[in-house]
Order: structure tokens, then sequence, then C-alpha cells
């Protein structure tokens, strides 16, 4: 959705610029993330990609790798082949292989899949801590099997699942909180989340706050999305076949975002997880160094 979603600057060739000055422009657009496309370290690949938020680089976040892809094939730097066209980025969590879904000559869908299966971390702190923290109650945290948990796919955040989007939309991080209970962990990026989506046609409702990387709240966050298969793949009974979930975010932002979700399984065990989602490009420009 044009103006809707979150946003993402990418300078689709960095070549020539240090550290230091794609953390300054990522900070100069402010947006969640910026990335900057290199040339591929393997010469089988087909772009090195760095990744910023405000805070300083990260090795993988999911909207700035499909929404890399979606640029790449709009101006021409990415050669479509087909209504399918496979890509593989480097980044820092290793090798990302995106598909980029296309109409005639346009991009339309990007979706990756993960580098590293999902990881589950030692318990979250308990809801007497996480509750307050997210200005909720200890009533509209869900409890048993679907206990709070750090799941990661490169990228580790804990995930909070609440009872109804009602308690997704009230949540509102509490920083003095956050920095006793969570701020000093890896997996200091909170996504809450509800099995209660506004359209019925969509499965779940979810909010992510990333204080620690200068990111208040992130609209659409694929990183999280794709742990979140993680964290729904390890509590789903199905042994062999894939789930799928569409997640909304972004609305109490303004900024309303669809990630799609898919975890495959083998014999109880997650073997794959994918995120993908539609993009639009808005502005294009150049940079005075």
């Amino acid at each position: 959705m044009r103006f809707g979603g979150n946003q993402l600057a990418v300078v689709p060739d960095a070549r020539g610029l240090t550290t230091d000055e794609m953390h300054a422009i990522t900070r100069e657009f402010n947006y969640s993330e910026s990335t900057f496309v290199l040339p591929p370290d393997d010469p089988s690949h087909t772009r090195r990609v760095r990744i910023f938020t405000p805070g300083g680089e990260v090795p993988f976040a999911g909207h700035p790798t499909v929404g890399t892809a979606f640029v790449l094939a709009a101006i021409g730097e990415i050669a479509l082949t087909g209504t399918e066209t496979k890509v593989v980025f480097e980044e820092g969590v290793g090798p990302v292989p995106v598909t980029i879904r296309s109409e005639g000559v346009a991009p339309t869908f990007a979706e990756l899949s993960v580098a590293k299966l999902p990881e589950a971390f030692p318990p979250s702190p308990p809801a007497e801590v996480l509750a307050p923290m997210l200005s909720l109650g200890v009533d509209d945290l869900v409890g048993g099997a679907f206990h709070p948990q750090a799941v990661s796919c490169g990228l580790p955040f804990t995930f909070v699942p609440v009872r109804t989007r009602d308690a997704v939309r009230r949540a509102r991080l509490k920083l003095d909180l956050w920095e006793a209970g969570l701020a000093s962990t890896p997996a200091h990026m909170v996504m809450v989340f509800a099995l209660d989506a506004e359209d019925p046609a969509h499965q779940v409702r979810a909010r992510m706050f990333a204080p620690g990387e200068s990111v208040p709240e992130d609209p659409a966050t694929g990183s999280a999305c794709a742990a979140l298969g993680g964290y729904l793949g390890m509590r789903d009974a199905t042994a062999d076949g894939t789930l799928r979930w569409i997640v909304e975010q972004g609305d109490e932002m303004g900024r309303p975002s669809l990630l799609h979700v898919s975890c495959d399984k083998g014999q109880g065990a997650i073997t794959g997880v994918r995120v993908g989602g539609a993009s639009v490009m808005v502005c294009s420009g150049s940079i005075r160094l």
C-alpha cells in the first residue's frame, strides 16, 4: 500500500561508502532500516546487502531483504526471468534466497527463505514482568504452551502472545520496565501478537517494539515474522506439511501492512520458513556526501 507499511531506503550501489557513512545515511533517513547494495563476495550470488537501523548494523532483517529485491528488480538491476525470479543475497546471517514474483515486466511480490532455521532461547521473563512492561494485565497474556519465549532466525525477538487484538492495540512499552527487565538480554526486541486478526482472511495481529535499535515501533518486521513462524510452528501438532499465516502489523501506527509467513515441517521438525510481502516505489533521488 502506498504510504502504508514499512518505509525502506535502498542505496542500489553502495561501493565506496564506509560503514560510518552508511550509518549516517541511515540516521538521516530515520526509517526502521536502510540497505546498501554491494557486489557479492561469491560470484554465484546476486548481491551483498548490508542492513542498518538507526541504532547500527544488523545481520538480517526481513522487510529490508524483501524491499531490496523489489527495488533492484523494479529499476532493472535484477533481470526478471519470468513469473518467478530467484536470487540470493549475502547478508550478515549468511546467504538468503529470495523469490521475486512478477507480472509482465513489473515485480509484484518478494519472499525470502531464512538462512537460519528457528532457534528457541531459554524461557523469557515471566508474565508478571512482561505484562506491566507492555502496560497490560497478566490476564491479557495467554500462558500455557503459548508462554512468552525468545526465538530467532538470525535476529532474536521476545514473543508475547496475548488473548485478543484489543490487547495488542492497548500495548504500550514502558521504557523503564523494559530497561530493567529486557534491555540487557539478546532478545530485547519485543513482538506482542494475538491469533485474532481484524480481517477473517488473516490469522495474526501483531506489533513490534525495538527501542534498543532506536525504533520505538516498527510497522512491518519480516525478521520477527520469520521467527514468529518458528514460534507457532514449534507449537503446532502438524508433523508433515506447510503452515501459513497472514500477519497484520502497523495498523496502530497508521501504516497498515500484511506479511505472509509459511513454515515447512517434516517428521515434526521445522525444515524451512519463508516471509514475503508486496512493495511499492514512492520516490527516488540522490544523496550529497
